[in-house]
């Protein structure tokens, strides 16, 4: 935790976040070739993994590249962060947070553990969450590391095309872009939902999570003593 904190210091005192914007790809990554694209991939998974919202990478990305290739090595660079953000829980957490706190992850590590690459998928989809929480989570738990990054990369693509998307500015009226955009993303969000309620198999992730979710079976749920 006083590792984070340093970490959230060090990047509010120089203004990383602020600095990745349209400026920066105009000047750092543009027209720079190969080493423009390496730069765009590095800092673009330090940003994931330091808790920049991957869409804002995405849309970096579009904006950078355009729609395609810029979502690819957006996908490149946020899979990079997550994996970056799981091995720092795995290596510097996972010890101290099972010894003292194991029956609180339990739920999520018998979630994650029958399956790791099909429910970081589900993961990904829902609507809801946190990407960098996520990973941490998930990095503290006795979970497959490969199954849940790779799981992770493939659920990050529909978030992904679409914010690279609107970050593109491909020859399509802006409104029928962002339209299509929003379509897209309620489309993939419905999807995780479905497959949340259809494969979980009686694991949860909390009460508060079916509410969102599962309204139906949620109450009965929400009434029963921890």
């Amino acid at each position: 935790m006083a590792s984070l904190l340093a970490l959230g210091y060090l990047l509010e005192a120089t203004h990383f976040g602020a600095s990745l914007n349209q400026a920066w790809i105009d000047t750092e990554i543009r027209g720079k070739g190969l080493s423009g694209e390496l730069l765009f991939i590095g800092v673009g998974a330090l940003a994931a993994a330091l808790a920049m919202p991957r869409q804002i990478i995405s849309f970096l990305g579009g904006y950078a590249f355009g729609f395609l290739y810029g979502a690819l090595l957006t996908l490149v660079a946020v899979t990079l962060g997550c994996a970056l953000t799981f091995l720092y829980a795995r290596w510097i957490g996972r010890h101290f947070i099972a010894t003292r706190w194991g029956a609180r992850i339990k739920r999520i590590d018998d979630f994650l553990g029958r399956n790791p690459f099909a429910m970081a998928l589900l993961i990904r989809l829902l609507p809801l969450g946190n990407n960098v929480v996520t990973n941490l989570t998930a990095g503290v738990t006795s979970v497959r590391a490969l199954p849940f990054i790779l799981g992770s990369m493939v659920g990050y693509i529909p978030q992904t095309l679409i914010f690279s998307l609107v970050g593109s500015g491909v020859n399509v009226d802006p409104t029928l872009r962002i339209g299509v955009a929003v379509v897209l993303f309620l489309t993939s969000g419905a999807i995780g939902v479905w497959l949340y309620r259809k494969f979980r198999h009686g694991h949860t992730l909390g009460a508060e999570v079916d509410a969102e979710l599962d309204p139906e079976a949620a109450p009965e749920k929400l009434l029963k003593p921890d």
